[in-house]
């Protein structure tokens, strides 16, 4: 009988590095230990209340089939939104997607082909390496440095990773896993390395929101002149909402041809969830007094781990500006080898964290073995323990 085989492609799908370690965390929860989870980025604010009646107000009788690009209504609403934060769209620019995971997928798809290279700043989001591995596309990666509080390189740098395959530059912004917020400056220089090279440039804004200091603004990348037919903005309802499990994003691009394309990619999926659309459409009248207090109680953690990070001998993390993440180098050999020594070794009290081996963030091999990336989505109460714990594991894996 012959064998059946796997294709390449599910063969070097990468493993989610912010995952990968759950084995380990309920092996602990079974011997008792508390484990405090520092490695997923799933918010524990509220859902706002005008979501969540959202989903309560619907009234269907049949759950039909919705267009592929979105409800109108729920488009329209869109448009409202992003110029409520400065960024002028109209309907016809934007298809909305079953979570900002599509959007990524569906943009990489449109303007790469298979073996072509996409240019991404690391660490960064994971998942980019399973789209890019689904598309059968190349990241080739720019790396950020932890001393600099992950700022991007100089441009002379990204020049030196364009190829004749180079089709785009993708970008989180504010930085997952880093929380880094890149100037307009910085974004000004890789919108004229597209210009000059003829590349795309994916602007990844689902932290929008989350920006903490004064002295610290949001440029969007379809807020960079002269890149109108080659900026693309993916997005989410993940994080703004606290709406993880609504699987809503969108694509929105200025580039007609571009969203015609994408459509297609929509229409082979038929349509993004019709109830989740609902809902995201009455969050949009959240009113801002929700986001600044959402703000203010993730800037007191993030002070809060920073702060502690500092006193870790040996440490090293600058204070970032947004998301709810940050990658600390630690005084450590390897962050999967400390990850999984905090879960099957080391307990304070009978209490341990988990965190996400740095690693997984990078396309480098060997970068990011002495970092970690610490997700800050616990009250302060339970994240002052939580660093306290991690504090004492570091000194405890030093003396292995």
């Amino acid at each position: 009988m012959s064998k059946v085989s796997l294709s390449s492609r599910a063969i070097k799908m990468p493993a989610s590095p912010i995952r990968r370690l759950v084995p380990y965390a309920d092996r602990a929860k079974a011997r008792g230990i508390k484990v405090y989870h520092l490695n997923i980025g799933q918010p524990d604010i509220e859902t706002p209340a005008e979501m969540m009646n959202g989903y309560r107000d619907v009234d269907i009788k049949v759950l039909a089939y919705g267009p592929s690009q979105g409800l109108k209504d729920y488009i329209d609403a869109l448009v409202q939104y992003y110029g409520g934060v400065g960024i002028s769209v109209q309907a016809r620019d934007i298809l909305v997607t079953t979570g900002g995971s599509e959007a990524i997928s569906f943009a990489l798809d449109a303007v790469a082909d298979a073996g072509d290279e996409v240019i991404v700043p690391e660490p960064f989001y994971s998942n980019y390496a399973g789209f890019a591995g689904t598309a059968c596309v190349k990241l080739v990666p720019v790396t950020c440095l932890a001393e600099t509080g992950f700022a991007l390189p100089p441009k002379a740098e990204f020049e030196r990773a364009i190829t004749g395959s180079t089709r785009a530059i993708i970008y989180s912004n504010p930085g997952n896993p880093t929380g880094a917020v890149y100037t307009r400056t910085e974004l000004e220089m890789l919108a004229g390395l597209c210009v000059e090279h003829g590349l795309y440039l994916i602007g990844d804004e689902a932290y929008r929101e989350f920006i903490y200091d004064d002295d610290t603004e949001h440029t969007s990348v379809l807020n960079l002149a002269g890149i109108e037919d080659r900026a693309i903005l993916v997005d989410s309802v993940s994080k703004r909402y606290s709406a993880c499990g609504a699987r809503v994003g969108c694509l929105v691009s200025r580039n007609a041809e571009l969203v015609a394309a994408v459509l297609k990619f929509g229409q082979a999926r038929l349509c993004p969830p019709t109830v989740d659309q609902l809902a995201a459409m009455a969050a949009v009248k959240v009113p801002d007094s929700y986001f600044t207090e959402m703000r203010r109680e993730y800037q007191g953690r993030r002070d809060l781990v920073c702060d502690a990070i500092a006193k870790i001998p040996g440490a090293v993390c600058r204070k970032p500006g947004g998301a709810f993440y940050v990658v600390a180098k630690l005084p450590i050999r390897d962050g999967e080898e400390f990850a999984i020594f905090m879960l099957e070794e080391f307990q304070l009290n009978n209490e341990t964290v988990m965190v996400a081996p740095a690693d997984g963030f990078y396309a480098t091999a060997g970068k990011g073995k002495d970092e970690v990336r610490i997700a800050y989505v616990l009250n302060c109460d339970d994240l002052a323990r939580a660093m306290k714990i991690l504090a004492a594991g570091v000194e405890a894996y030093s003396r292995k």
